[in-house]
């Protein structure tokens, strides 16, 4: 895959993500949400930073079981049911992301909710990703 990140000059310098990617790819994978949901279908995590954590290890494992990598994200929305609280803890968050996807920014959106499936879960993250092989 080759992707292009697109930052404009007359936009506000992105922070943790990319205001755009150009990806070509002959295979497009599209991520369902993931929570942080452990192997048994419980959330884990008490804090906002423990569930991103885990429900960002599970979307990368679902991308890395369909064949592709984090460089390979092309967009990502996260859904919170607390922006407040996302906000207070992005700079923790932005280092989770950083540790365990790069620094290769994919489009992201993040936006707030009234609650998810799970009642327990606070963050959900969904998304795609173009593969070349």
């Amino acid at each position: 895959m080759t992707t292009q990140r697109v930052n404009p000059p007359e936009l506000s310098p992105p922070t943790g993500f990319s205001h755009a990617v150009v990806a070509t790819g002959s295979r497009i994978v599209f991520l369902a949400g993931q929570t942080a949901l452990d192997v048994d279908g419980k959330v884990v995590g008490e804090t906002l930073p423990q569930q991103f954590a885990q429900a960002l290890a599970n979307l990368l494992a679902a991308l890395t079981a369909a064949g592709g990598t984090a460089s390979d994200l092309a967009r990502v929305t996260v859904y919170v049911t607390d922006v407040a609280a996302y906000r207070e803890h992005a700079a923790e968050l932005g280092r989770i992301w950083r540790e365990s996807a790069g620094r290769e920014y994919p489009a992201m959106a993040v936006v707030g909710i009234v609650r998810l499936w799970d009642e327990q879960a606070l963050v959900e993250l969904d998304g795609f990703a173009v593969l070349d092989r």
